[in-house]
């Protein structure tokens, strides 16, 4: 049995779980600089036939940033083409589509502007 106070020994426990609680927090949240950096940013990119009316939008899921006929889009959870039919719906015919660098074929492409 332990010869400290109770109080103490609450008190070394309550530590160790705030300083155990925020180092696991620190590892397992990304900063948003580094969620750039590992391409959660530009998970999709597409070329529009014209350009993008507004800088950010939102599409199948995606946050879009646009700059000209330029975007790049965030993580989605629905596949490529689905993306880019909903990316379509909202800007416009898209002349180029590639999620994590791998463009659509021509007949995929065709049907995300059907």
């Amino acid at each position: 049995m332990s010869t400290l106070p109770r109080t103490l020994n609450i008190g070394a426990i309550g530590a160790a779980l705030a300083w155990t609680t925020l180092s696991v927090g620190t590892l397992v949240t990304p900063a948003p600089a580094q969620a750039q950096a590992q391409g959660e940013s530009r998970f999709y990119t597409a070329t529009l036939a014209a350009p993008a009316a507004k800088r950010i939008n939102v599409a199948g899921g995606v946050v879009w940033s646009c700059e000209g006929t330029e975007c790049t889009g965030t993580k989605g959870t629905s596949r490529p083409v689905r993306v880019c039919r909903d990316l379509n719906r909202q800007l416009g015919d898209v002349t180029a589509f590639a999620a994590r660098g791998e463009a659509l074929e021509a007949d995929m492409l065709d049907r995300c502007n059907a």
